[in-house]
């Protein structure tokens, strides 16, 4: 595998998925399983598939099952050796030496700006990505990953970017909007940034996905940034201040797995794209189908 221009990225993983209750009462939402995986395993996968290998995950109390997940279970590859079960075995095996991943606790809930700054010193002045840890983007066929596409354009522009998608005119007020001017196709250069707003203050439709490629001059922008949206350090309040920030809308699906909704969503639609699933999960909702025609 090539190596990256960006060497590192950082998945912010302490929320508390409040969201999720009961669901998340003991098992963070990162964990989730979507098909026969959790969330959080997607979103490595899309860094390392990107030339990444030297990742931290910014966790928090509670979320020790993140860790455990890709470590090593001695235990477990016991067993799947006594079961003779060597393609089990392989795949557990390639879970625990998928990467060079770290581990450092947000201790308080102070927002996705402060659980950034918690990276600084690992990031040591260089370039990161920024994959939020509960969202799974899938590449268009064909294309390379989301975080791939980013890395792509950093190269080319030399400025921090941001992914972007036109989201639905409801929808607007849970993202971070971006406020800027079309150089080519699906490349905005970046004037403004406003967390949440209303619908009819927006400044566009073009929302933050939760894939940035970010610049080191970011962190002194985070400590001088004060608690905004829900009294917490907002990362889009020190994105305002970038200099020459891009937008990019990536050749990518996204799959927000922040609501229950859309967690259940993105395990019908990926399940539909597994052959050893997609026939019979097929029939299962056809049979749905009929028995609402019929009520």
């Amino acid at each position: 595998m090539r190596k990256s221009s960006v060497r590192k990225a950082i998945i912010p993983a302490a929320g508390m998925g409040t969201r999720f209750l009961p669901i998340t009462r003991a098992q963070p939402k990162e964990m989730l399983p979507v098909v026969d995986k959790p969330v959080i395993q997607y979103v490595v996968e899309e860094a390392i598939s990107s030339g990444i290998e030297d990742i931290l995950i910014i966790t928090g109390r509670g979320k020790r099952a993140i860790e455990d997940h890709f470590d090593i279970s001695c235990e477990l590859e016991r067993k799947l050796k006594q079961n003779k079960d060597s393609r089990q075995f392989d795949e557990d095996r390639q879970i625990s030496s998928m990467a060079d991943i770290h581990y450092i606790r947000q201790k308080e809930q102070l927002g996705l700006g402060n659980a950034i700054l918690h990276a600084e010193k690992h990031c040591d002045d260089e370039p990161f990505a920024v994959l939020l840890g509960d969202t799974i983007t899938i590449p268009f066929k064909g294309e390379k990953s989301c975080t791939n596409q980013m890395i792509d354009s950093y190269n080319k522009y030399h400025s921090s970017i941001i992914a972007v998608e036109m989201v639905a005119r409801k929808k607007i007020k849970d993202y971070g909007i971006i406020d800027g001017n079309e150089l080519e196709d699906g490349i905005y250069s970046i004037k403004d940034i406003i967390e949440k707003p209303k619908p009819e203050n927006a400044p566009s439709n073009l929302g933050a996905i939760g894939r940035y490629v970010l610049t080191p001059d970011i962190f002194d922008l985070l400590k001088d940034t004060k608690p905004g949206h829900g009294d917490e350090i907002q990362l889009t309040d020190a994105l305002r201040k970038l200099n020459r920030p891009i937008g990019l809308v990536t050749k990518c699906r996204r799959y927000d797995i922040g609501d229950k909704l859309g967690w259940m969503k993105s395990s019908i639609e990926l399940c539909l794209e597994r052959e050893e699933f997609a026939e019979e999960l097929r029939a299962f909702l056809n049979t749905l189908n009929c028995s609402e025609k019929m009520a």
